[in-house]
C-alpha cells in the first residue's frame, strides 16, 4: 500500500528526488517552469480584445444617444424609438458582458499561471480575483456568458412579431427556461458558498 504524502513526507520525498537527478534535469525544469509565461500572450490578447469591445459598446451607446437627440429635435422622422434604439442599447450591454468575460479570463489566467495581483489586494473589487483553480475560472466565465446569452435573447425578442399561438407558447417556454437557468445559477452559487 502506497504511503500518503503529508507535508513532512513530501519534503522527504523531494529531498530524495533531488538527489536522483539526471544532468540536464534542473535546467529542463527551469525552462519548463518558465514556459508558463507563454500565458502572457493570452492575457494581453484578452485585455486588448476586452478594450476593443468596451470601445465598440461605448460608441454604440453614443450613436444611440445622438439618434435619440436627433429624433426629439425633429431631424430624423422615421425611427421606431422603442424597438430600434432599445434593441441597440441591449446589444451594447451584451458587448459589455463579453468584454467583462475577456477581462475576467485575463485576470484569472494571470493569477493562476504567473503571479498574484498585489495591486488588487486593498480594493473592494478584489473578490473578482478569487480564482483558485481553472474550475473556478470556468464557473465565473460561464456565469457571465449565461447572462450575455440572456441579454442577447432579450434583444432578439424585442424584434420578434408573434403571430400565432405556437410562437407565443414557444416564446413562453424560452422565458421559462431562462428563468430556470437563472434559478439553477443562483442555487449553484449558494451551494458553493455553503460548501466553503
Amino acid at each position: 500500500m502506497e504511503e500518503q504524502r503529508t507535508p513532512k513526507t513530501r519534503e522527504k520525498f523531494l529531498e530524495n528526488d533531488r538527489r536522483k537527478t539526471w544532468p540536464g534535469e534542473e535546467l529542463f525544469e527551469r525552462c519548463l517552469w518558465g514556459s508558463r509565461f507563454l500565458v502572457l500572450f493570452a492575457v494581453i490578447s484578452s485585455l486588448a480584445a476586452s478594450l476593443v469591445l468596451f470601445l465598440i459598446g461605448t460608441l454604440d451607446v453614443i450613436k444611440v444617444f445622438v439618434e435619440m437627440v436627433s429624433y426629439y429635435l425633429g431631424s430624423v422622422e422615421k425611427i421606431d424609438l422603442h424597438a430600434d434604439l432599445i434593441g441597440r442599447i441591449i446589444g451594447s450591454v451584451d458587448i459589455f458582458l463579453i468584454a467583462v468575460v475577456l477581462l475576467i479570463f485575463s485576470f484569472g489566467l494571470y493569477e493562476l499561471f504567473i503571479s498574484h495581483i498585489n495591486a488588487a489586494d486593498n480594493t473592494e473589487a478584489s473578490n473578482i480575483l478569487d480564482i483558485g483553480s481553472l474550475d473556478v475560472l470556468k464557473d465565473k466565465i460561464g456565469q457571465v456568458i449565461l447572462m450575455a446569452l440572456i441579454v442577447k435573447f432579450f434583444q432578439v425578442v424585442l424584434g420578434m412579431k408573434l403571430e400565432n399561438i405556437s410562437e407565443m407558447l414557444l416564446f413562453a417556454g424560452c422565458v421559462a427556461l431562462l428563468g430556470v437557468s437563472l434559478f439553477l445559477l443562483q442555487l449553484g452559487k449558494n451551494m458553493g458558498k455553503h460548501s466553503d
